[in-house]
């Protein structure tokens, strides 16, 4: 049975969501993101097409090679030299985005920036998600899981009233929503605002990354890199054909696969389709940001508590079916329309249903993040070692994350449609459902 950690080292890897949290906030989602589409490129559309593409193609660098990455981490045994290391690649990412200037003719090095930091996140992910079963009985698991991920979401909204106060340039004026320059002398004409997305992100980083490293318990080394690799490297066939004899794993790898991808697509498209399709600026994008991290916290810490009372399972399947629901209600809503029925000229009904959406997709896509975490240690057990099964997981969750992504590029050139480009989002909510119910079926009692 494992022995709990010490509550400093429990908070330390807590924080690790909190350092992360707001690169996906800031940079995927409601800042750089709706930037790069609506200003970096020629019009909206080309700009979805293209920031799909960019997306799916830092999805597929990461799902080729995370299940290796986490096997030979287990076979070295301490992780954290691993975080360490895609930390820094993290970081210089995300202080690249910076150069990411208005009438560029050249976006590469922007791509390149991106794909290194993107990239970077995702790695860590992997190697912190594994030491989760070594910090808590497996019965807390769950809960541990769910606090965390609580707290990285708070940390997005921490930083994202930090922009909207500070930073960004209020609707109808020149100054911050109290009344001052933005910070640190940044120049609204020149995009600086947007562009100081990564560098905030990296140093938030760096500064709340610290109590992990320090505290938080990690393996003792075992063998050396170059044969842990080696090693890593044969015994994951060996994982797979593992994986393969129990059918209740790869449905749920590859359901989690399914629905995690849609959940990418709805954080990542959802206020570039906001900014562009309702004409929100980066101050209702801030305050819909708020609002999808503060319910992403409830739900997180809720979707925690919830687990503990009725196990993962139900936790993620309701969440689904809420995400489904939004998804649903978003496609149908411009400024003409909502749900499809016609509105009057000027209505805020559009406005207001997608503030209340964001509440649903951050508190719906908090809990189904933090239960599918413990999802993995549940449905794994001791059939695989757990940092190659989070491998595996991260290789699920992004095996189609260039699938989605590259999807709504497609659908968004083909109709020439911001709403139409994001409607695989439905089928791979639908897909990822029938799935994880047919691995529920499998499992029966050992789940």
């Amino acid at each position: 049975m494992t022995e709990r950690a010490s509550r400093k080292g429990i908070w330390g890897w807590m924080l690790f969501d909190w350092a992360g949290q707001p690169f996906h906030t800031l940079v995927i989602t409601f800042i750089f993101g709706p930037y790069f589409v609506n200003e970096l490129s020629q019009n909206p559309v080309v700009g979805q097409t293209n920031w799909g593409y960019l997306v799916g193609f830092a999805g597929i660098l990461v799902a080729v090679t995370a299940p290796f990455l986490g096997a030979a981490a287990d076979k070295t045994g301490p992780r954290k030299p691993w975080v360490l290391a895609f930390a820094a690649l993290f970081v210089a990412g995300s202080l690249g985005l910076w150069g990411a200037e208005l009438g560029l003719s050249n976006l590469i090095w922007v791509y390149i920036s991106f794909i290194a930091a993107f990239i970077g996140a995702e790695y860590i992910i992997i190697f912190t998600n594994a030491m989760l079963p070594d910090l808590v009985p497996k019965k807390d698991v769950g809960k541990l899981s769910g606090y965390g991920w609580a707290l990285g979401y708070a940390g997005g909204v921490v930083v994202l009233v930090f922009v909207l106060l500070l930073i960004s340039i209020a609707p109808g004026g020149d100054q911050t929503l109290i009344g001052t320059d933005p910070l640190f002398g940044l120049d609204p004409a020149k995009g600086e605002p947007a562009r100081a997305s990564g560098p905030i992100s990296a140093i938030w980083f760096i500064i709340f990354a610290i109590p992990f490293f320090l505290f938080t318990p990690d393996r003792r080394k075992d063998t050396k890199i170059k044969a842990a690799v080696n090693e890593g490297l044969g015994g994951i066939r060996q994982s797979w054909a593992t994986i393969k004899k129990f059918p209740q794993l790869w449905m749920f790898f590859l359901s989690s696969m399914l629905y995690r991808d849609a959940l990418v697509v709805l954080y990542t498209f959802g206020a570039i389709y906001a900014a562009s399709v309702l004409g929100w600026s980066t101050f209702e994008l801030g305050i819909f940001g708020i609002i999808a991290a503060l319910s992403g916290a409830l739900g997180a810490w809720f979707g925690g508590w919830a687990d503990g009372k009725w196990g993962a399972m139900p936790v993620v399947q309701t969440s689904i079916v809420l995400l489904l629901l939004v998804s649903m209600a978003v496609l149908s809503t411009t400024r003409e329309a909502v749900l499809f029925i016609p509105i009057a000229e000027g209505s805020n009904l559009p406005d207001i249903l997608f503030f209340i959406c964001g509440g649903v997709i951050g508190a719906a896509g908090g809990s189904m993040s933090a239960s599918s975490r413990a999802l993995v240690v549940h449905f794994v057990g001791d059939k695989i070692s757990m940092t190659e099964a989070f491998g595996f997981y991260a290789m699920a969750g992004k095996a189609t994350a260039f699938i989605g992504p590259f999807a709504v590029g497609f659908a968004t050139w083909l109709t020439g449609s911001q709403r139409l480009g994001i409607s695989p989002v439905i089928l791979l909510f639908v897909a990822g459902m029938v799935l994880l119910a047919m691995a529920k079926k499998r499992a029966g009692n050992d789940l």
